[in-house]
């Protein structure tokens, strides 16, 4: 895991495009997420999901839409998860 000043700890995942809204549904069910990032091959941020206590169920739908949209226009992507400290 990275840590940058003033952030809490980060995890990368690298994936298959098909496989990037299931990886979120998980990392969500989990808990303790401050911020998703996601990244194409070339490393450039796609879109940035700030999650906050609460997030979950229908009020979560759109952005898994949106992400489903990028993710199937990727042959791979990158997930950055930012976690609480």
């Amino acid at each position: 895991m990275n840590e940058e000043k003033g952030k809490g700890p980060r995890e990368e995942f690298r994936l298959d495009g098909s496989k990037v809204v299931e990886k979120i549904k998980e990392l969500v069910h989990e808990g303790n997420i401050r911020r998703i990032i996601l990244k194409n091959e070339e490393g450039k941020t796609l879109i940035e999901i700030p999650l906050t206590l609460g997030v979950v169920g229908a009020a979560f739908l759109p952005v898994l839409a949106a992400v489903g949209a990028i993710a199937a226009l990727a042959a791979s992507m990158t997930i950055v998860v930012e976690k609480s400290e």
